[in-house]
């Protein structure tokens, strides 16, 4: 099931994503825990299964999304999958004041996983995001058909 119920924050004051990461943690009953941020739309198909790939294969304890390369590389850290037995270190990391998630992965035994597609990773916060988002669809899908738009 991938999604149970709406769960808020256990740390007091603004603590970031990582607030949203522990309270779902001390919900969830699986092994895993998949984080997405809600404002982004274009999720890679293949994104669970790639991110799980990776867990296994480099025996992690989380694995994120990265797009690009050299200069342009980029990881999306809010995109990760981590093993819910991490509670307990994020636990004392936020009890620590710590709030970067990138900080938090680094500390951590984490695998990047590449990703080719930059744009599923985009972030969809203002109706101008929304207009150029559907626009980009429907430009792929007339070109895709041989169409002008």
């Amino acid at each position: 099931m991938l999604f149970r119920s709406l769960c808020s924050d256990a740390i007091s004051g603004y603590a970031g994503p990582l607030a949203g990461m522990h309270a779902a943690l001390l919900q969830t009953n699986t092994p895993y825990l998949l984080s997405v941020p809600c404002d982004a739309p274009q999720l890679p198909s293949d994104l669970v299964a790639r991110l799980a790939d990776a867990l296994s294969q480099h025996n992690a304890d989380a694995a994120v999304a990265v797009t690009g390369a050299g200069a342009q590389r980029q990881r999306h850290p809010v995109f990760v999958l981590l093993k819910s037995a991490l509670l307990p270190l994020l636990e004392k990391y936020l009890n620590q004041n710590g709030r970067k998630v990138d900080q938090w992965l680094g500390s951590i035994h984490c695998v990047d996983v590449p990703f080719d597609d930059e744009a599923a990773f985009t972030n969809v916060n203002t109706m101008e995001n929304m207009h150029a988002l559907t626009t980009q669809g429907k430009q792929r899908v007339a070109s895709s058909s041989g169409r002008d738009t």
